[in-house]
Order: C-alpha cells, then sequence, then structure tokens
C-alpha cells in the first residue's frame, strides 16, 4: 500500500524528534540514570588546580565536571554568557560587576571559595625599602585590579590617592609618590613575563603562581594584600538565575569540601587561601 505524503511526512518528524531527544548539550542534565556535566571555564593556576581535586567529589553527587581552560579575564565570561559553560571560576566580585556593567551582561557570583592576596613583587630588591627612588612599577592594567594595586602601594606609604576614591582608584587619583613610582599599566598576564625589565610589579596571585610553575620566576613578595576582610575572594560566577542548579549547588559542595581546604593550605604556601 503507497503510503500518502501526509504519512511519510509525519514519520520523518517523528524520526528527527526522537533524535534531538537523544542528544544532550554538553552542559545540559542527561538522560534518566545518566550523570550530568557542567562545563566550568577557568584560568589555569590556580583555579583549574583546584576544579579538578573538586570534581571527583561532584562526580559523587552524579556531576561530572569538565574544565575548560582560558589564559585570559575576558573570553571566561562571554562564553559563560554566550551558553558556552555553565559556570567560570577566575575572578573576584568587584572585577565581575564591572565587567558585566560594561558590557551589560547578567551574570552573579554563586560562591566564594578563595583568596589569592595581591602582592608586590621584585626579582631585583628584596625588601619594600630597597625601592629607589624613580622604581618603575607596573600595576595590572583592568580598572578593578589596577585599582586594588594602587590600594596596597597606598597602604605602604608609596603613594598617596585623592581622598575617597576606594576601589574606583585610577593612576589619574595618584596625589603624590614619596619615591616618585614610574607606574605603568600593562595586562595581568603579562606581568610575570616582564617583572625582570622593572623594579617590582603588583601582580595577581594565579598569575605569579603560574610563573612560578612555568617560568621558573624567582621573585620576592615585598608586600601583600591582608587577608582578614577582603572583598576580593574569587567566586564561582554563573548566569544570573543559575545559582540554584543542581549541578553548580553539586559543585559548590566540592569545593566547599574539606578536602579542597586542605590541597589549597598544602599546596600555595599562603599564595593562596579559603574563603569557605
Amino acid at each position: 500500500m503507497k503510503r500518502t505524503p501526509a504519512i511519510v511526512l509525519t514519520a520523518l518528524l517523528l524520526s528527527l524528534m526522537a533524535l534531538l531527544s537523544g542528544c544532550n548539550k554538553p552542559d545540559e542534565p542527561a538522560g534518566a540514570g545518566g550523570s550530568r556535566t557542567l562545563k566550568v571555564g577557568a584560568t589555569p593556576v590556580p583555579h583549574a588546580e583546584i576544579l579538578r581535586v573538586a570534581a571527583p567529589l561532584a562526580e559523587r553527587e552524579g556531576v561530572k565536571i569538565e574544565v575548560v581552560e582560558f589564559t585570559d579575564y575576558i573570553q571566561p565570561n562571554i562564553a559563560l554568557s554566550d551558553g558556552q559553560l555553565g559556570a567560570n571560576y577566575f575572578q573576584h566580585v568587584p572585577y565581575l560587576e564591572r565587567f558585566c556593567a560594561d558590557r551589560k551582561l547578567s551574570l552573579s557570583s554563586a560562591a566564594a571559595v578563595h583568596l589569592e592576596p595581591l602582592a608586590l613583587y621584585s626579582t631585583k630588591h628584596a625588601r619594600l625599602e630597597d625601592l629607589p627612588e624613580g622604581a618603575q612599577v607596573t600595576i595590572p592594567a583592568d580598572p578593578t585590579n589596577g585599582s586594588r594595586a594602587l590600594q596596597l602601594l597606598a597602604q605602604h606609604g608609596l603613594l598617596r590617592l585623592r581622598e575617597g576614591v576606594g576601589v574606583a582608584a585610577t593612576v589619574k587619583d595618584v596625589l603624590d609618590s614619596p619615591r616618585k613610582l614610574a607606574l605603568r599599566e600593562i595586562d595581568a598576564e603579562q606581568q610575570p613575563r616582564t617583572l625582570e625589565d622593572v623594579d617590582a610589579a603588583v601582580i595577581n596571585g594565579n598569575y605569579f603562581l603560574e610563573a612560578q610553575k612555568n617560568l621558573k620566576l624567582d621573585a620576592k613578595a615585598l608586600a601583600s594584600e591582608p587577608a582578614k576582610g577582603n572583598p576580593y575572594a574569587n567566586v564561582l560566577a554563573v548566569r544570573k538565575g543559575d545559582e540554584a542548579r543542581p549541578e553548580v549547588q553539586a559543585l559548590i559542595k566540592a569545593l566547599h569540601s574539606e578536602d579542597v581546604r586542605r590541597f589549597i593550605e598544602s599546596t600555595y604556601g599562603g599564595a593562596v587561601v579559603p574563603a569557605f
């Protein structure tokens, strides 16, 4: 018996629906009884390392963590907003809020995980007092970490900022510098590679740790941020509305575990400290 075109079309549509129902996006729950996958963007050190410690713990909850590494501070948020990732882990809340405001993104913090105290490093000088007049010092070029670096230098008497600028400080707010520091803003990821060319640099903890590991960077920390009351804890970020998503909650539980706490405290020598 010859089928009518309508019957053939219906059969094709049903076949297509069956095929699609068997496919899960990498960041979507799998079928009944299967594991769910959460793709998480992270910078290599320490974020990806910490995620790999947490991953087996999340897998016990039925969630497979797929770590996607990035080496900059821009693409992880773009990829999260676009839906290529289910979460990212590399930034603190002031940076996240500024980035979202500038680019009109709808992302939020799901949980604080660790703090990387920002520090002033040098390969040429062993003490803060040894910095010469006119010392060349680099700070991160991004606004939030640049402001954070300026505040660190001000706290240690190396410069004076305009009163009341707080976390919005820029180099234009530097009123004076007793040692006439020559400040230069460069991309945060490039700072460790140029450290030997300057007197000192205020470097983000993850980039310094990565440089120590890969470049065998031998540098002294001349000054660092206090951990107590520090607003710059690194967070697990998600799209707004996904904070309570089961996969995200499973990862948070793993990241806040004693296994992760012990790993952080035993691995990074105080350059990374738990924030939970």
